[in-house]
This record gives structure tokens, sequence and C-alpha cells, in this order.
């Protein structure tokens, strides 16, 4: 219990409820137009995606274009069940989120299996083949609407729930990247030759990532498909992972923070140019990459680490103190 109630934890805590609280005044007192509200739910629906890809791209350092198909699988296996079913939403969304999230891990781990034994361009090539082949089943399978879509999906995401969601996400995957699994994940992607003369079992970990980042994307594909109330195959179409991997490379690889905010900037700024018609794809663009260059500029990152270790010396000075 006392590991728990760290002033490090108190201290996240407390922020997840400043936000939570700054957005439910913003939108009370009217802030918020209609564009920006509509906006808050898929800016956390990205975010979980960004994070969980994060895990298998940034930290385990396999090169995987295929999310949007573990996003589509979940998606429509949830919509699937709250179509069909007649219950409260309290009990069907959470029970749609967890059947979506079930799945899109069973893909996850059918196809992990085999795609990761193997490496780089190839484990790519697996996944991306993974994901048109979804898409294609999904335009001609007639149960679930073919290429015109599934409709009649009952709206109940809102920005609370997907708040909740988003910050579950980060925080089981903050523990994870943090615990001895995560750092066996991180000597991996180091070194993995090292890492199985270690003893550490490599296809056990990858398997895990993989599943890990596989289930909360079908619990985000869930949430986007009570956001719209309709889904269609070409949603998940190869562009839509491409757009994934993009907000995690921008952010820093194997950063969650960076891959947060790397997220919202890419879901903000394309609505926020919209008034520059002309212009608005050439800044969003530029913007795009201008911050990945920074991101992977020497002396930018000599900086953040400066800032960073300075700030881990006075936290650790100020600890000493205080066991003094």
């Amino acid at each position: 219990m006392k590991k728990l109630l760290t002033k490090k934890n108190l201290a996240v805590l407390l922020l997840i409820i400043v936000v939570y609280a700054v957005l439910l005044a913003c939108d009370q007192l009217g802030v918020f137009n209609r564009q920006s509200k509509a906006l808050l739910v898929p800016i956390g629906i990205n975010i979980m995606l960004a994070v969980s890809l994060s895990l298998l791209v940034g930290f385990l350092g396999e090169l995987s274009l295929g999310h949007a198909g573990f996003m589509s699988v979940g998606a429509y296996a949830g919509c699937m069940f709250t179509i069909h079913m007649d219950l409260p939403m309290a009990v069907e969304l959470p029970l749609a989120m967890l059947i979506g999230g079930v799945v899109a891990g069973l893909f996850g781990f059918l196809i992990g299996i085999p795609a990761l034994r193997l490496k780089g361009d190839y484990l790519a090539i697996v996944t991306l083949a993974f994901g048109e082949i979804i898409r294609s089943v999904l335009n001609n399978f007639s149960l679930v609407g073919g290429a015109g879509g599934l409709n009649g999906i009952p709206k109940y995401s809102n920005y609370t729930i997907v708040y909740v969601a988003m910050v579950i996400t980060i925080i089981v995957i903050a523990n994870l990247v943090h615990s001895r699994h995560g750092r066996a994940i991180c000597s991996i992607r180091d070194n993995v030759i090292a890492s199985e003369s270690m003893g550490i079992p490599v296809v056990y970990y990858k398997l895990l990532a993989f599943v890990a980042a596989a289930v909360f994307a079908g619990v985000a594909g869930v949430l986007y498909g009570h956001n719209l109330g309709i889904l269609k195959p070409s949603t998940f179409d190869f562009n839509k992972s491409i757009e994934i991997l993009v907000m995690v490379v921008m952010g820093g690889m194997g950063s969650l923070p960076g891959a947060v905010i790397a997220a919202v900037v890419i879901t903000v700024l394309p609505e926020a140019l919209r008034g520059l018609s002309d212009y608005r794809m050439l800044i969003y663009a530029v913007v795009l990459i201008a911050m990945m260059l920074l991101n992977n500029n020497a002396r930018f990152n000599e900086f953040k680490q400066r800032l960073f270790s300075k700030r881990a010396a006075r936290h650790g000075a100020k600890l000493t103190k205080e066991g003094e």
C-alpha cells in the first residue's frame, strides 16, 4: 500500500483529476464550441492507439503496419455485440469493450506466433498484409454490412468514458514498461542475442507486447464505433496504420508522453487549419516534418536529457534532505 501511495503516484492521480475537471468545467461554461467538443473523443481514441503501438514499435523495436487491422476486428466484434443485445448502456458498453479487446488480442496472438519470429521489413510486410486481408474480408462480408458499413451502432461514447479508458491504457502500459517485463522488452530491442544468452524468453515477451498492443487497439476501435454510429472497412485502411505509426515516430521512439502529445497534435492540427483550405495540408505536412526533425536532432535530445537529469538530481536531493 505504501508503494502505491508515493508522491509520484499521488501527483499523477491529482493531474488526472485536474485535467478531467478542467475539461468538464470548459464544457459546462461553454468554452468548447461544437467542433472542439467533437474532437475530445477522437483525441482520446488516438492517444490509446498511439500509446499501445508505442509499446510494440518504440519499446520492443518491431515495426508493425497492421494496427488498424486490430482496431477494426475489435471495433466490429464489440459493435456487433451492442447491436444485437438489448442491455443497459452501463452493462453493454463495458462488455463490448471487453469483447473487442479479447477478439483483437486473440488475433494478435494468432498473427504474432509466426510473425514475431520475423524481423524488420519482413514483420512489417506480414502485419501490413494482415491489415489489408482483414479490410478485404470486411468489405465482402455481408453479415457486417460489407462495403456499405455496419449501421445502427448506439452512440455510447462520450469524452468521460473515453477519458477513463485512455487513462487506464496509459497507466497499464506505463506500469508494464517500468516493470521487469518492460525491462526485458527493452533489452530485446537493444540486443536480441544478449537477451537470449541471459535467459530472457524472447518470443514470449515479443508475443506479450504484440497481444497487449492489439488488445488496446481493439478497445479503441469499439469506442470509435460507438462514437460515430457506423463502421466502414475503408476507415481501417493502410493510411490509418501509417497515421498511428506517425504519432509514435513523431512523439519519439519509446516515449509515452511524446506519443500522447503527438496524438493530440495530429488530431487537432487538421481541424485547426480547416479555415486555410488552400494551404491546410501543406502547413500540416510542414509542421509534422519539423517536429520529426526536431525530435531526431541530437542537440535537442541532449538538451532534453540535461533538463530531465537536472530535474532528477533536484528530486533526489530533496528526498535525501527529507530522509535526514
